[in-house]
């Protein structure tokens, strides 16, 4: 290992392990491009070793006893120490986050917020990590249960929101006693980067929180299938969730998956109408729709259908399209060419299926979008539960309108896919409001509000193919990455026959 760094960052990115900014061996570098400018770059990051990666692991391994053994109200503080450092520097990772993942300044500075509000949340759990007491069938007996980490945890995490996800896994993890090998999306390595820079600075002991950047299919693999990492935490595609879930059961630890969503806003005939619009355009078009929880389907009622979507049309119309750092911008880049292919694949698709293209589809090509990865807000109606653009996850800025006849088609709309992520309903009936809380197959339900957004205290998951595992966030996060230990305390002092069960 080269000798220790203040930071991370130079034209070549370095991984952190053992609390050290180590110079990567490998021999490929990939440069880290602006999505609304690709002539621009960032840094390269390297494609690091499943050596590298093994070193990350043992180093984590070898610091667990004395994390373990931190008081559990220390830990947080140096957490508490983080989020101050986080706001410090909110608006120099948010431009960071825009430059290297796209979406505009506005939706950056949230998810920095975002990030900020969960580490409050996790540091303050390190004076209640709970327990329980429970009555026993014997005389002066006690018993009680304490939560102990699980040890080594592996944190695989996406693009789309490279602050707030990584340290929604980080800080519970960390706050519970766990030691860390945090993998983050090769798209947008220099914020998982600048988040070490802060933990480091905070006081995180040498190897309890370990950065190596790289491939799934080499850093990824080795993290998962080493048998001295204890846990996995995923987000990310179905595909790579469930191979990642199959390969951790079979060495028996416990592993967590957040996966796609194929998200439903549903909008009956007494909704309110302005309201409904504005959360379709937050939902299916924030964050250029690459959000799990992007409102893609609009299941509306028949008899509003056609207002509805002259207004979501002339409101698409204004939306301004440009780059992130623009403040003007309502609208970024998709992150990379590969998206951009696969966006205006499934437009071809919706198409082909017949669904009537209403507005959009188009890629931008001219001054000053020629050099990112622009696509027009796209809308389509006439679309049918069967459609693939109706049920498969296209993370992108592309809307499909269905039309209900009546209540209950619209649930049997809104529940006709795969996934159970997110769900909203836009109503002023509070019953039929209820009764879809109660219907929706979904791990959370917004009424008269869009599909996005959460709160650090509140749990995160979905149901179906969209999530395995315990809730992320709130108190539920804490769920995984501990163990429960039951103890059995006879203060009697004295010999006595009892019977087990």
């Amino acid at each position: 290992m080269t000798p220790a760094k203040k930071t991370g960052f130079m034209s070549k990115l370095r991984n952190f392990i053992n609390g050290e900014w180590v110079e990567s061996s490998a021999t490929h570098f990939v440069p880290n491009r602006n999505p609304a400018n690709r002539e621009e770059v960032l840094c390269e990051s390297p494609q690091s070793t499943a050596e590298e990666t093994s070193e990350a692991i043992a180093a984590a391994r070898n610091a667990f006893p004395a994390w373990k053994e931190t008081p559990a109200p220390k830990r947080g503080r140096i957490l508490f120490q983080a989020m101050k450092l986080l706001q410090e520097r909110a608006e120099d990772l948010a431009s960071t986050l825009t430059k290297e993942e796209g979406k505009t300044l506005k939706d950056s500075r949230g998810e920095v917020q975002r990030a900020i509000n969960v580490l409050e949340f996790c540091a303050g759990e390190g004076r209640k990590l709970r327990g329980a007491t429970i009555p026993s069938e014997l005389p002066r007996t006690l018993i009680y249960t304490v939560r102990e980490p699980l040890g080594v945890v592996g944190l695989i995490t996406p693009w789309n929101f490279p602050v707030a996800i990584p340290v929604w896994k980080i800080a519970p993890a960390l706050v519970s006693g766990n030691t860390v090998v945090f993998k983050p999306a090769e798209l947008t390595p220099l914020c998982a980067v600048r988040l070490m820079e802060i933990f480091h600075e905070a006081g995180v002991p040498p190897g309890v929180l370990n950065l190596v950047l790289g491939t799934g299919r080499i850093v990824g693999h080795t993290i998962v299938n080493d048998a001295r990492v204890n846990a996995i935490s995923f987000t990310g595609s179905n595909e790579v969730g469930c191979g990642i879930y199959e390969q951790g059961s079979q060495r028996g630890i416990r592993v967590q998956c957040e996966m796609g969503g194929k998200n439903p806003i549903v909008i009956l005939e007494d909704a309110d109408l302005d309201l409904a619009v504005e959360g379709v355009i937050q939902g299916g078009f924030g964050s250029t729709g690459q959000r799990c929880t992007a409102a893609s389907r609009v299941v509306v009622h028949e008899s509003v259908a056609e207002q509805v979507i002259e207004s979501f049309k002339s409101r698409a119309a204004r939306i301004r399209i440009g780059d992130g750092m623009n403040s003007n911008s309502d609208m970024g880049p998709l992150v990379d060419e590969t998206q951009l292919h696969r966006v205006l694949e499934y437009i071809e698709i919706g198409k082909n299926e017949g669904a009537n293209l209403l507005c959009g589809g188009n890629r931008l090509l001219q001054s000053p979008f020629d050099k990112g990865f622009f696509v027009e807000p796209t809308l389509f109606d006439r679309v049918d539960v069967s459609m693939r653009i109706a049920r498969e996850e296209i993370f992108g800025p592309v809307v499909s309108i269905l039309r209900a006849k009546n209540f209950e088609q619209a649930v049997e709309f809104a529940n006709a896919v795969p996934f159970g992520l997110s769900a909203s309903v836009y109503t002023q009936d509070i019953a039929r409001a209820m009764q879809f809380v109660e219907l929706a197959e979904v791990g959370k339900v917004h009424i008269n509000s869009s599909t996005i957004g959460g709160e650090a205290q509140a749990p995160f998951g979905g149901t179906k193919a969209t999530g395995i595992g315990p809730r992320e966030q709130g108190l539920e996060a804490f769920e995984f990455y501990t163990e429960i230990k039951t103890v059995y305390l006879d203060y009697t002092g004295q010999k006595r026959s009892t019977s087990f069960y």
